[in-house]
C-alpha cells in the first residue's frame, strides 16, 4: 500500500452511519497505539445530524484506534485517487473498550459465546440496494437488461470489492426497480461485520463514481420493493467446523443451534429495534413481503423470521453449508449491533435450554389463528415504536447493554419515531433514501 495520500479512520455509530477522521497515510503507524480522539457525544448524532440528549459532556472522549488487520483500499479510477480506509476500535483512555461502540458490543458478544460454548459465529450479509441516477430508467427486475444497463458499474464494483479483500458470491439485479444485490462469502467473528461495513461503503462509492446513488434504505417509497440485509450465520468450532448441522436433528439443526435459534425467537420483538431500526423498516416487514411478519422458523421458508438453509451435495458439503438466515434485518442497522444482539439472544436460548419450535412448512399468514397459536407463531411488531417498547420491556435484552448505551440508543430511535410523524410519509422516505 502506498504511503502517500490520506488514510481514513472509520467507525460505526449506533445509527449505523460510518463516521471518520483522516490522517496522512505516512503517519498511520503513529496512530496505532492511541488513535484519534472523538467526542463521545458524537455517538448521540442521529442519521439526519441532530444530537439527542446524552450523558456525555463536551470533554468526554473515546479514542478511535485503528485495527491494522482491517486496512483496505478502493483503487483509483478515472480522475479519482485511491481511497485508503481502516476500521477502528473505540477505546477509553485506559485502553479498555468503550461499551457504547457497536464494535465493542459485538466483540463482547463473541467473547461470551466462546467462553460459554467454545464456539464462534460465522456470518455473511446479503446487501440489497436501490440505484438511482439522472439518466437511469430501470429495466425489469431480475432481467439481463438490468445488468446491461449497469454492467460497467457492477464490473468495477466487483473489482473494487475483490481489491479490498471482500469475497463476493453473487452480484445480480433484484426484483425492484433499480434494485441490485451483492451477497458475500461468510466470515468468522469480527471480520463478518467489518466486511459488511466495507462492502456497503464500497457499493456507495463505486455507484457515486458512475453518477449514481446507491441507497440501502429498507423502503425507497411506500409502494417500492424493500431492501433487506438478510443475515446468514452458523456456529463454528475452533477448527472452523460447522456445529450448526446434525442430520438427525429437527430441520437438521444441532442441539446447540436449535437452542440458539430458540433464543433468537424468544427475543425477536426486542431484536427488531436493533435489526429493523428505522420507521420505514416496518413498511418492508409484513406478511407476503418475503421479509417476515411473524415470529417463526422453517426449513427454506422465506416468510419465517429464521429460515434454515440446508447445504447441498454430499454429506461433507451439506454439513459445511448448513446455516440459518435471519430475515428481519435491513441496511440501516449497524452489523455489529445486529450480530452481537443475535449472539446474546441465542446464548439466552442455550443457557435456558429453550426448545426450538417446530419448523413451519407454509406461509404463516395463511395459517388460521388457531394453527398459529398451536405452533407458537406470533405477529412481529408493526412499528419501530412497538419494537422499542419490546426492547425496553425485555429484561434479558436490556442486560446486553450498559445503561448509557441503551438509554442513548432508545433516545435516538424515539427521536426518529417522533421526527417521522412530524415530517409525514413522503418526506420521511426521502430522508432515509438520502441518509442510507
Amino acid at each position: 500500500m502506498s504511503e502517500g495520500g490520506v488514510t481514513y479512520l472509520l467507525w460505526q455509530d449506533l445509527v449505523g452511519i460510518t463516521r471518520t477522521r483522516g490522517v496522512p497515510t505516512r503517519d498511520l503507524p503513529k496512530r496505532l497505539a492511541h488513535g484519534l480522539g472523538w467526542a463521545r457525544a458524537g455517538q448521540a448524532i442521529t442519521a439526519f445530524g441532530s444530537i439527542v440528549d446524552n450523558p456525555w459532556g463536551p470533554m468526554d472522549e473515546a479514542r478511535q484506534v485503528p485495527d491494522p488487520s482491517t486496512r483496505f483500499t478502493i483503487p483509483a479510477s478515472a480522475d479519482m485517487p485511491d481511497f485508503h480506509g481502516v476500521i477502528c476500535d473505540s477505546l477509553l483512555d485506559d485502553g479498555s473498550p468503550w461499551p457504547c461502540a457497536p464494535r465493542s458490543f459485538y466483540r463482547a458478544a463473541l467473547a461470551a459465546l466462546e467462553a460459554e460454548t467454545g464456539l464462534t459465529l460465522m456470518a455473511s450479509f446479503e446487501h440489497e440496494f436501490s440505484v438511482t441516477g439522472p439518466d437511469f430508467t430501470p429495466s425489469a427486475g431480475f432481467s439481463i437488461s438490468a445488468v446491461f444497463q449497469q454492467n460497467r458499474f457492477l464490473t468495477e464494483l466487483e473489482a473494487a470489492l475483490t481489491h479490498a479483500g471482500v469475497t463476493t458470491y453473487t452480484i445480480e439485479p433484484e426484483y425492484g426497480a433499480g434494485q441490485y444485490e451483492v451477497a458475500c462469502a461468510p466470515e468468522v467473528g469480527l471480520k463478518a461485520a467489518d466486511v459488511c461495513v466495507i462492502t456497503r461503503e464500497i457499493i456507495r462509492e463505486i455507484a457515486r463514481r458512475h453518477g449514481l446513488s446507491a441507497s440501502f434504505t429498507p423502503k425507497p417509497a411506500a409502494d417500492a420493493v424493500g431492501n433487506g440485509a438478510h443475515v446468514h450465520f452458523s456456529l463454528v468450532g475452533k477448527s472452523g467446523e460447522n456445529r450448526t448441522y446434525d442430520p438427525a436433528g429437527p430441520m437438521q439443526l444441532s442441539q446447540v443451534a436449535a437452542r440458539f435459534s430458540a433464543g433468537i425467537l424468544a427475543h425477536v420483538d426486542a431484536l427488531l429495534a436493533l435489526t429493523a431500526p428505522v420507521p420505514v423498516s416496518y413498511f418492508r416487514l409484513g406478511p407476503h413481503h418475503w421479509s417476515t411478519g411473524y415470529c417463526a422458523i422453517g426449513l427454506q421458508n422465506r416468510e419465517a423470521t429464521l429460515r434454515v438453509t440446508p447445504g447441498l451435495g454430499d454429506e461433507v458439503s451439506r454439513a459445511k453449508g448448513h446455516n440459518i438466515e435471519y430475515r428481519s434485518c435491513d441496511g440501516t442497522a449497524s452489523p455489529y449491533l445486529v450480530l452481537g444482539a443475535l449472539i446474546f439472544a441465542g446464548l439466552d436460548g442455550i443457557r435456558r435450554n429453550l426448545p426450538c419450535p417446530a419448523g413451519i412448512t407454509t406461509d404463516p399468514a395463511e395459517m388460521t389463528d388457531e394453527a398459529r397459536a398451536a405452533a407458537g407463531v406470533t405477529a412481529l411488531p408493526t412499528s419501530l415504536a412497538q419494537a422499542l417498547d419490546a426492547l425496553v420491556a425485555d429484561e434479558v435484552a436490556r442486560g446486553w447493554f450498559d445503561r448509557e448505551t441503551l438509554d442513548v440508543y432508545v433516545a435516538l430511535k424515539r427521536w426518529e419515531v417522533q421526527t417521522a410523524t412530524q415530517l409525514g410519509e413522503a418526506e420521511t422516505f426521502a430522508r432515509y433514501r438520502q441518509a442510507y
